[in-house]
């Protein structure tokens, strides 16, 4: 299942309407919580059928105005409520010390799906059942058959359709290369082809401005037009900066899936890694685990291999005059293709790649042989 996201641009109206359904479902996802915690007191174990089920009740009897949102998504929201009970209950099941769901607050739900039906595309414009036309901006291709559409609204007061699509997958053709990477706070990554790609730190670049806008919406009154424009400013800048990382992620991933049948990479306790409060934040704006993330599914739809490598002792014993991070990614590909270590070959300076080529999807080869080793 893929998904594609593209921004809506509703009327105030529409949006008015947009907003109204969110605030009903949240009154019915609390609703539905508040039957269950009844049931469980009373000894009685109700399943999401019985919930689901009760949605018609309320409907009827309690709270009519349901019957403005379309019947799926109010199907849904109970999906969610159940979902959570279940992603609650896995940790507990996992050791980990939890309470009861909580009931969500005001603003809390911030999407629609739509699951099925109840959405088209016409014209330029996503037509949602009960809700009316809204301009959308298709600046790609829906590949595949539609499942379902997410309606979103972000902090920043955008709204996105998030169009959950079925597709099969697309094998690249081989290439009869592999690559080994070696992730880290100096680089973001070098690899056994001599690149470094410089680390984006977008956090770091960002932080003045986003520190300028908390500052600013700290000395607003609560409640006051000034602090919601000055929220969503903040919003904003936070937005600007997940939209830039999640971009160079997304193309550095795609070049190395376009460029080789194998690639082999460290497997990282990040949250462990986190926990040295000294290099905390830079780990956690580095993103390496969405990095692999992206790498690894892109992977798997190209027909490409990831594999997967315990990062101990890889950086250790160095032979001297060569680049630690360097030696690191070779040792990383040898031990990931099973094959024993071999001495690393001496080349002249590594090729730095700065983020704005990455961006331009213009990530240069290495300038020396690439050491390299047909896949199968």
């Amino acid at each position: 299942m893929l998904s594609y996201k593209f921004r809506l641009y509703p009327s105030k109206a529409v949006e008015q309407k947009l907003n109204r359904q969110m605030a009903l479902c949240r009154w019915l996802y609390n609703r539905l919580l508040s039957e269950l915690n009844l049931a469980r007191e009373k000894g009685i174990k109700l399943r999401r059928t019985d919930t689901q089920a009760l949605i018609v009740d309320l409907k009827r009897h309690e709270k009519p105005e349901l019957g403005e949102v379309y019947s799926k998504v109010l199907q849904m929201a109970n999906y969610q409520l159940w979902s959570n009970i279940r992603a609650l209950a896995g940790l507990k099941s996992n050791g980990r010390k939890v309470g009861r769901l909580r009931f969500k607050g005001a603003g809390w739900f911030k999407t629609l799906n739509y699951n099925q039906s109840g959405f088209r595309l016409e014209s330029g414009k996503l037509v949602l059942s009960k809700v009316g036309k809204i301009p959308i901006k298709l600046h790609r291709k829906i590949k595949g058959k539609i499942k379902g559409v997410i309606v979103k609204r972000e902090r920043s007061g955008k709204w996105y359709a998030i169009f959950q699509v079925e597709d099969k997958p697309e094998p690249l053709p081989k290439t009869g290369r592999v690559v080994g990477m070696d992730v880290g706070i100096k680089h973001f990554l070098s690899d056994t082809e001599g690149r470094q790609i410089e680390n984006p730190r977008f956090y770091e670049r960002a932080l003045d401005r986003i520190r300028v806008r908390q500052r600013q919406l700290s000395k607003k009154r609560k409640g006051s037009r000034n602090r919601e424009k000055a929220r969503v400013r903040l919003a904003r800048a936070h937005e600007r900066l997940v939209n830039q990382r999640d971009d160079f992620l997304h193309k550095l991933s795609r070049f190395y899936v376009n460029g080789y049948d194998a690639i082999a990479v460290e497997d990282l306790n990040i949250s462990g890694m986190a926990k040295n409060h000294n290099l905390a934040q830079r780990i956690l704006d580095a993103s390496w685990g969405k990095f692999l993330h992206y790498l690894s599914y892109k992977a798997g739809r190209a027909g490409r291999t990831v594999v997967r490598v315990n990062p101990r002792g890889t950086s250790r014993n160095i032979p001297e005059g060569f680049d630690r991070d360097y030696v690191a990614s070779l040792r990383i590909l040898q031990v990931g293709l099973g094959r024993p270590e071999s001495t690393p070959v001496e080349m002249g300076p590594l090729l730095g790649v700065p983020v704005s080529a990455v961006v331009a999807g213009q990530a240069p080869s290495s300038k020396q042989e690439a050491p390299c080793e047909s896949w199968g």
